[in-house]
């Protein structure tokens, strides 16, 4: 099956997957909507991507945490408006940079709770033929929870908070990329 000719990129899958599987392959879509398998597929993907940046800003908490520790008796001079002010030291720069991104790590912590729901509630979320039990049951395999009040596709809000997350981190790199670059 072509996604071009039939215009409908789930669509084109399942016609391939029945290409291979044969008679049984009318249960692997059965009872839900493109978005239930799109939805909940790109909710796993987002989990992945979120657990990679987690072990990467562990590592970056750990290596700030130390550079605190080993500049903590090292004086430095301050900065306020771009221009030299009261001497601190430069743990003191590094513990602000190691505040900071707790609480950036706490944000994604969350961000990738509230992106862990998947949905198999069919067509707009009627449960036309699936109950939601199946979708429970489907949901705790992939280690997600049901999305709460199931409709045609999952909230969108909950893609903007890891977007977000992402973005407020993304600042936080930026901010110690031009106090280290002074």
């Amino acid at each position: 099956a072509n996604e071009v000719i039939v215009k409908h990129d789930v669509i084109a899958f399942t016609m391939a997957i029945e290409e291979q599987v044969g008679k049984d392959a009318q249960f692997f879509h059965y009872g839900l909507t493109s978005s239930d398998v799109l939805d909940t597929a790109l909710a796993l993907q987002m989990q992945a991507a979120m657990d990679l940046i987690l072990v990467e800003l562990d590592g970056v908490l750990l290596a700030l945490k130390k550079i605190a520790q080993k500049t903590k008796k090292l004086a430095s001079i301050g900065r306020s408006h771009g221009i030299h002010a009261e001497p601190l030291s430069f743990a003191q720069r590094f513990l602000s940079f190691y505040a900071e991104m707790e609480r950036n790590r706490m944000r994604l912590l969350h961000a990738r709770q509230t992106i862990s729901v998947g949905m198999f509630s069919g067509a707009v979320g009627a449960y036309g033929t699936l109950p939601p039990k199946v979708e429970k049951e489907a949901c705790r395999i992939l280690g997600l929870e049901p999305e709460l009040v199931s409709t045609q596709v999952i909230p969108r809000d909950r893609h903007a908070e890891f977007f977000n997350a992402l973005a407020l981190l993304g600042a936080s790199v930026e901010r110690v990329s031009v106090e280290l670059r002074h």
